[in-house]
């Protein structure tokens, strides 16, 4: 563990009411950046209407309960990554993660118990925004794959709350520390003592 003495802690959280909120939001340049260029590719070739009839509950192997399996995997795979990526960086490595709910939100959670320095907390931030969400969304466009376009583009959204906490620290100093707030969405910020000249 390191060393705080010389650190001024402050807590810096995210209302986890915003934080859904802003994830539908963000739908909107989401689905500009990823949706626009899909369907100038591929409008030609793609069938959204037969696509969606095939997730009702009389479709092909793709219906609704597939669906939901692959959402709450990927929600499950998202917080995963994130303990993955903190692992890398924690001195203590996975016996530093921890997982859990925070039930009054229904929000699943991955919470580090160490500081981490900003760069490193927040590579483990957005791994799962890249990893789940973007790179998928890119792949889709690549391929003409209009179910994996929905599916990075729904985990690029559901990482709303992890963009809120980047954009809390993003200005700090790379020498400060972040830990994960341990019941609440958002963090600490652990900022060096500055020498008196």
């Amino acid at each position: 563990m390191l060393e705080l003495e010389n650190y001024k802690k402050e807590k810096l959280t995210i209302n986890l009411s915003w934080a859904n909120i802003f994830g539908i939001l963000i739908l909107i340049p989401i689905g500009f950046v990823f949706g626009v260029p899909f369907f100038i590719i591929w409008k030609p070739q793609i069938d959204v209407g037969d696509f969606l009839s095939n997730m009702g509950p009389e479709g092909s192997e793709l219906g609704m309960v597939s669906v939901l399996f692959i959402l709450i995997l990927g929600i499950v795979v998202h917080e995963l990554i994130h303990g993955i990526s903190w692992a890398i960086f924690a001195k203590k490595g996975f016996k530093s993660i921890k997982f859990g709910v925070l039930w009054k939100a229904l929000t699943p959670y991955c919470h580090c118990k160490e500081p981490l320095y900003v760069r490193q907390y927040i590579i483990g931030a957005i791994t799962p925004a890249l990893f789940l969400g973007i790179l998928p969304s890119l792949v889709a466009i690549m391929i003409g794959d209009f179910g994996l376009l929905l599916f990075g583009m729904f985990f690029t959204m559901a990482a709303g709350g992890d963009f809120l906490v980047i954009n809390l620290i993003r200005k700090e100093n790379s020498s400060d520390l972040v830990q994960d707030h341990p019941s609440e969405a958002g963090c600490y910020i652990y900022r060096q003592h500055q020498a008196k000249k």
